[in-house]
């Protein structure tokens, strides 16, 4: 798998892609500025994209709109994106054309390796996963009367789950219940969401944008 890193702090970026090449990944670039990753991703069209949100100049969505600008220079080239802080607004920028092959993870996850060598490997094979602490921190912050006070406990619980990526065995087998109970629960969730049956949509990755977005005016 060949591999672009974007992250300004040389520090973590090195780290980075030494840790990958021991893992048997091909860095083919790690850079530091948005114009460099642009030129890479011309260049070597990588397999994956591992992106800083917050580059120079300014430090602040730079990162974010590199990935929408490299996504369209390879369409539908995966993408990890990488922040130190939960990020609000990140959904609607950069899903806004879908979640196919889109990763978000906390920084600090970054030292747990198979975590972040999993993630890693599920966005790569056209996977949406969203860093569960993400999902966590935007829940706390959501407005009270938000459609999303409409979710059960539960109802939450698989939706965070699914915003990993996880499939419907998957998620029943981390909450210790049924495939039933956890489609149960999806329903429920694309229903209060008011997620029609619609072939030409994926509603798991619609119920996870309605919340990032409804989280993140």
């Amino acid at each position: 798998m060949q591999i672009v890193i974007a992250e300004d702090d040389a520090l973590l970026r090195e780290g980075m892609a030494a840790l990958l090449r021991g893992e048997g990944f091909e860095i083919v670039a790690a850079v530091g500025e948005v114009g460099e990753l642009l030129d890479a991703v011309s260049e070597h069209a990588p397999d994956i994209a591992i992106i800083d949100v917050r580059m120079p100049p300014t430090y602040t969505d730079e990162g974010i709109q590199a990935a929408v600008r490299a996504r369209c220079l390879r369409p539908g080239m995966p993408v990890l994106v990488l922040s130190a802080y939960v990020e609000q607004t990140f959904a609607t920028e950069l899903m806004d054309n879908g979640a196919s092959g889109i990763g978000y993870m906390l920084k600090e996850r970054v030292g747990r390796v198979d975590r972040f060598l999993d993630t890693l490997r599920r966005v790569a094979q056209g996977q949406a996963a969203i860093d569960p602490e993400v999902v966590a921190q935007l829940f706390a912050r959501k407005p009270a009367d938000d459609a999303l006070s409409l979710l059960s406990p539960r109802e939450r619980d698989v939706l965070a789950l699914m915003a990993e990526g996880l499939g419907n065995g998957a998620i029943a087998e981390r909450m210790t219940v049924t495939e039933g109970a956890v489609h149960k629960h999806i329903r429920s969730v694309f229903g209060k969401f008011g997620l029609a049956s619609d072939d030409r949509s994926d509603r798991r990755v619609a119920a996870v944008l309605h919340y990032l977005n409804a989280t993140g005016r």
